[in-house]
């Protein structure tokens, strides 16, 4: 198959295209199971194969894909057919940014493949975790498991040829019960980065134990406590927060196809211009942010992206200013190309795509916060005059272009002259982004430094659904607004 597929290349290489790639997937498996309150509610089992392959002709694309492969070279002609067509719309002549022909292999960590492991001993798990979760003031409790591997074989007709085999393991416990007033709250708990692989080993039954004991307690404590009080206090994040904060305004209002004005009607733009970058001061000193794939044991890393790019570790925020983006091949040309000047030097290796039937584009790898220099989150804690630790997302709100936000937790912690005092409900935040990130005041070291799992990153028209990572410590921000 893959001299057929080198061979179609070549074909269409000929009658004129600028350029052409294949991502060929010999399968893509998905396993999923869902314990709910004592019952498995949700198991299945899907697997998927096929093509997709895009054509580049006279400064516009075209693409096809199928997972019936039995007339190869139909699928090359309806993409270059797409591509010429779509070429006498063209406004802005697409083009690509230089990359070295590369022949590689990849392969995520994995030393027990998820998809040999007996149906019975991954209920069982999660059978011992319900088990766990069944307690007084818990009415829901919820346990999963979610499994994905796949291979991809990719080829252009720039002599790249790379083989990738991805594993992903997501774990998740969630407890939900209801205060005095009926209100309902919850708590969870999920799968971060432990060791150097990401196989079904990644699940330590211990540790996931004494979380799910955890979480249970946090509830109970939550169901009792009185309202977060509304007012501005320095607010503490913990990992379990800090993740989708970085997430939410730095990942995505960083992806430069959005900030060329590519995501406007699904999910918002940003309100990143390309002057910014080299000026804008972004955060304090103390921030540093980075697009990093090279991390070993994370779903945002994957060895090559989708344009054949290696993955590389990139800066985003350097000590608060803004110096980099989340890149591929062709949007780097482009925002070149409209500032005038050139910005980027080339691809940030962040093209992916969510299966063979849908096109690569800029999504996140592993938006990192560098760790600081202010020690542990007792340090910090003993360090605040008038603050409150949040942990867990219970619900987020953004602004258009990812200028402001709101930010509902599961649990806070008042702290009061050093000490934490009293656990609080309905604990919420809200800021501006640019405000919020330079008041950032205190950045945990690297014993406050976790790698926090995400499996539901959604972008596009299509949709398209992506793993990814955020390592991020514990970060203190003064000033903000709490309990609105």
């Amino acid at each position: 198959m893959q001299k057929n597929i080198q061979q179609e290349i070549e074909r269409l290489k000929g009658m004129g295209a600028t350029y052409v790639d294949a991502r060929w997937y010999p399968f893509e498996d998905a396993n999923y199971l869902m314990m709910w309150n004592g019952n498995l509610k949700t198991a299945t089992s899907a697997r998927e194969s096929g093509i997709g392959i895009r054509v580049l002709y006279k400064g516009a694309w075209g693409f096809s894909a199928s997972s019936d492969m039995s007339n190869l070279g139909a699928l090359f002609d309806k993409a270059f057919d797409n591509a010429r067509v779509a070429a006498e719309r063209v406004t802005f002549p697409i083009r690509l940014a230089e990359k070295d022909a590369i022949q590689a292999q990849f392969e995520s960590p994995c030393k027990i493949n998820p998809f040999e492991v007996p149906l019975s001993e991954k209920v069982a798990f999660l059978q011992t975790m319900d088990e766990k979760l069944s307690q007084a003031g818990v009415e829901q409790r919820i346990s999963d498991v979610n499994f994905m591997r796949k291979q991809i074989i990719f080829a252009d007709s720039e002599g790249s040829e790379i083989e990738k085999l991805i594993t992903e393991v997501f774990v998740g416990l969630q407890v939900t019960g209801r205060d005095a007033q009926g209100e309902s709250h919850e708590r969870k708990y999920r799968l971060s980065r432990l060791g150097d692989s990401r196989g079904w080993e990644s699940i330590d039954q211990q540790l996931f134990g004494e979380n799910a004991e955890r979480i249970v307690r946090e509830l109970n404590q939550v169901l009792v406590a009185d309202n977060c009080p509304k007012e501005d206090r320095s607010v503490i994040l913990l990992p379990g927060i800090m993740f989708l904060q970085t997430h939410e305004t730095i990942g995505h209002a960083l992806e430069l196809d959005r900030i060329l004005g590519y995501e406007l009607a699904y999910a918002g733009g940003s309100f990143v211009t390309l002057n910014d970058f080299g000026s804008l001061r972004y955060g304090s000193e103390k921030l540093t942010a980075r697009a990093d794939a090279t991390v070993p044991n994370s779903p945002g890393s994957f060895g090559f992206d989708d344009d054949g790019i290696p993955a590389q570790d990139n800066v985003l925020i350097d000590k608060g200013i803004l110096v980099g983006a989340i890149t591929g091949r062709q949007m780097v040309e482009e925002a070149n190309a409209k500032a005038k000047k050139r910005i980027f030097d080339g691809s940030g290796g962040t093209n992916r795509a969510t299966s063979f039937y849908r096109v690569p584009i800029e999504r996140m790898t592993n938006i990192n916060i560098d760790a600081g220099q202010d020690g542990t989150l007792e340090d910090i804690i003993k360090n605040t005059e008038k603050g409150i630790v949040l942990d867990g997302e219970r619900s987020w709100s953004i602004g258009s272009n990812r200028e402001q936000f709101h930010f509902g937790t599961e649990i806070g912690w008042l702290v009061e002259d050093g000490e934490i005092t009293d656990v609080v409900k309905n604990s919420t935040y809200k800021g501006d982004t640019l405000k919020f990130w330079n008041s950032l005041s205190a950045v945990g070291d690297e014993s406050t430094w976790e790698l926090h799992y995400v499996d539901n990153c959604g972008k596009g028209q299509p949709n398209q659904v992506m793993q990814l990572g955020h390592g991020v410590p514990v970060c203190r921000f003064d000033n903000v607004r709490i309990g609105e």
